[in-house]
């Protein structure tokens, strides 16, 4: 699989190099059946509301994201036991884990006309080496004027706190190499299928805090 890279360059010098799946931003703006279904009611209307807020594509994008990261709950957090993976299903059941709020915030993203991609971490599991690894999803979008970004619609708590941010990206877990933490670079046009199968195939969200994929 072929990448095209692509400079992240803020104040101060070249800060990242994303990898970019497809040079094509039509790529970035389709839907995917059974999880970024942009076309579906719930998230029409909810496409529709953030339209009536302004027209800046810059601002729908942040408004977009402050609703994903703020309305919708982690389950993780919540200890809940219910698995959500489409963006439909993530808003009518307000929860979803980081993977769920990456396919919501992509396809109301995508929706907007703002093309958006997907992309991964490796983080510790439970904050030691010994708990093991898990993958953690976010996103990347391209505004025309600032070109590619990636923001994380996680949820704020106690320790993580992200922010919709041009400048520089405020995501919200530091990675820590050391500890064998991994920043992917790569921004995919689809969510990885071992992420997908890996939500489809556990029984709740307790299995899948375990049954995550390790590493891309």
């Amino acid at each position: 699989m072929n990448f095209i890279c692509f400079i992240i360059e803020w104040t101060g010098g070249i800060e990242m190099k994303l990898q970019l799946q497809s040079n094509s931003l039509e790529d970035y703006l389709c839907p995917i059946e059974g999880v970024i279904d942009f076309n579906h009611p719930v998230v029409k209307r909810k496409i529709k509301e953030i339209k009536a807020r302004t027209t800046s594509l810059e601002k729908q994008a942040e408004i977009a994201f402050n609703y994903v990261r703020d309305n919708i709950e982690h389950s993780f957090d919540t200890n809940s036991i219910e698995i959500t993976i489409s963006a439909s299903d993530a808003i009518e059941k307000k929860e979803g884990i980081c993977f769920a709020k990456a396919h919501l915030l992509a396809a109301l993203l995508r929706g907007l006309g703002i093309p958006t991609g997907f992309c991964y971490q490796r983080v510790l599991r439970k904050g030691t080496v010994e708990s093991g690894y898990a993958l953690h999803g976010l996103n990347a979008l391209y505004l025309e004027d600032y070109g590619w970004l990636r923001v994380d619609p996680r949820g704020n708590k106690e320790g993580v706190y992200s922010e919709f941010s041009i400048e520089k990206e405020k995501l919200a877990y530091p990675i820590r190499k050391e500890l064998g933490e991994i920043d992917y670079l790569q921004v995919y046009t689809e969510p990885l299928s071992s992420v997908i199968n890996s939500m489809k195939d556990s029984k709740d969200c307790r299995e899948l805090f375990f049954k995550r994929p390790e590493a891309i």
